[in-house]
């Protein structure tokens, strides 16, 4: 069994169950992992608050060069790591690949962060005066990590907090703990004792208590909507900084301009990548009532020769979906959408050539309005519904109908129509003909119930860094506007 992260030392802690781990391609056990209680979460956020003091005063070329390390031994052990991904959480071999790439890549760029970011100078509003600004950590940063991407949301987390000189304690997916592990343990070694802690478990034993706790200035979490709310709702009295990656019900617009060939291809990326599983996943597609039969006949045919299996398999497309609870949510949306009135086109059954696993037929679906639960609420699996609109006047109102402004598509050569797009749409990224592409350099996050904070770029450190302004009058001389007046 592996075993938790606490304070540099492996052990069991005080967990007495443990967790299955499976592999969604083959419902087989691959391991288990202890399933931690509130005591294993406290000494976590102990041993981290004590390695606090000594981690955010390492100078910055020293903790640069220890999240460079970090990103060395990460590339030493990418294939093991790889493949690690693949077998708990199902992504094929190039999404897995690309994954461990951004991980990589996400230690590196924060590294040089940490050594050049540490506040600005400001005009003085006197010449006897000097202020400046200075960025300090929060302290204890808890991070909350989902399962879809385990180690890619992990490190866009503890890279910038760990860089602008927080400590970090982790609660891992209960479906995805053992390549977080597993990277602590090759990665992360050379950290001083206390500044990363892993702490394996369920959210209300494990992770509620570091949003209530005092030493936890800040909670960083992504995943849904309820539980970021339920988040908010016991930190509010704390008054924590908090850092929330919500839900998206991302749309995309093919403008009638488009060459059909690539969108279809950019759509069927943006929509089934890691199975659908991808908070900017496009979950709602709008094209233009002109060429809506081609497009989707093309659609439809390009899907069709989409290939399913277990990700270790050289030939997959698609993986499985992580579990069969999550699976049957997807089907219930299709449900809802058909007894409403929409058509399936194809796709939305389980394969019966794969008899183990949680895999899903991608489907496409039309026919639907923004009445139904598949155009309203996440998803989160291999569905693409198709409607179609009559200008771009409805084409940004249909965009902008929805609680969620994680992030959204559009396909066109008109630069017409991309100006008005990304000036009116109301969401966190704008993609325009390169769908769910991310930029390291690049804040990326929501608007609206998506959730509050960036991540990646300068946006993504600053999050956490609180600033503190320094107004020093130099020469000390008594002010004629003191009293007595």
């Amino acid at each position: 069994m592996n075993k938790m992260y606490i304070n540099g030392e492996f052990s069991s802690g005080h967990a007495k169950e443990a967790i299955p781990v499976i592999d969604p391609a083959t419902e087989e056990v691959i391991s288990e992992v202890p399933q931690g209680i509130e005591k294993d979460s406290l000494n976590a956020v102990a041993a981290a608050k004590s390695a606090f003091d000594i981690w955010q005063k390492m100078p910055a070329n020293e903790r640069a060069e220890a999240l460079h390390l970090v990103a060395t031994k990460i590339r030493d052990h990418h294939d093991e790591l790889v493949k690690l991904l693949i077998r708990e959480e199902g992504k094929p071999i190039p999404e897995s690949d690309e994954e461990l790439w951004w991980v990589e890549e996400t230690f590196d760029y924060y590294a040089e962060i940490a050594r050049h970011d540490r506040g600005y100078v400001i005009p003085p509003g006197d010449p006897d005066q000097f202020n400046f600004v200075l960025k300090e950590p929060w302290g204890v940063v808890g991070c909350i990590v989902p399962w879809n991407f385990p180690l890619l949301l992990l490190a866009w987390k503890i890279a910038p907090a760990l860089a602008a000189g927080n400590t970090v304690v982790i609660k891992p997916s209960e479906l995805t703990p053992l390549s977080t592990l597993r990277m602590v343990e090759v990665a992360c070694a050379h950290l001083p004792p206390g500044v990363i802690n892993v702490v394996t478990g369920y959210g209300p034993e494990v992770a509620e208590p570091w949003v209530t706790h005092p030493d936890v200035r800040m909670i960083a979490f992504t995943g849904s909507l309820a539980v970021g709310q339920r988040i908010a709702g016991l930190a509010a009295p704390m008054m924590k900084k908090l850092h929330l990656e919500l839900g998206g019900k991302d749309p995309m617009v093919i403008a009638p301009d488009v060459d059909l060939d690539i969108a279809v291809s950019g759509l069927a990326y943006s929509a089934l990548l890691n199975t659908g599983q991808v908070c900017t996943s496009t979950e709602r597609v709008y094209v233009h009532e002109s060429i809506f039969t081609h497009f989707s006949e093309k659609l439809v045919d390009f899907v069709g020769k989409l290939r399913l299996g277990n990700g270790l398999d050289e030939n997959t497309d698609l993986g499985p979906m992580i579990r069969d609870r999550f699976r049957k949510k997807v089907e219930d949306h299709v449900k809802d959408a058909v007894e409403a009135g929409a058509k399936v086109l194809i796709g939305g059954d389980c394969p019966a050539e794969l008899e183990r696993g949680f895999f899903l037929k991608p489907a496409v679906i039309v026919d639907v309005d923004h009445s139904m639960r598949i155009m309203r609420d996440e998803t989160f699996g291999p569905v693409i519904p198709l409607m179609a609109y009559r200008d771009f006047d409805e084409a940004i109102q249909l965009v902008n109908d929805n609680k969620y402004g994680l992030g959204a598509c559009l396909m066109t050569q008109d630069a017409k129509l991309v100006k008005r797009y990304f000036e009116e749409v109301h969401a966190g990224t704008i993609w325009i003909n390169d769908p769910l592409t991310d930029n390291f350099a690049g804040p990326f996050g929501g608007m609206k119930m998506s959730g509050l904070g960036r991540e990646l770029g300068q946006e993504g450190y600053d999050e956490f860094c609180q600033v503190k302004h320094v107004h020093w009058d130099i020469e000390g001389k008594f002010k004629d506007y003191w009293y007595p007046y």
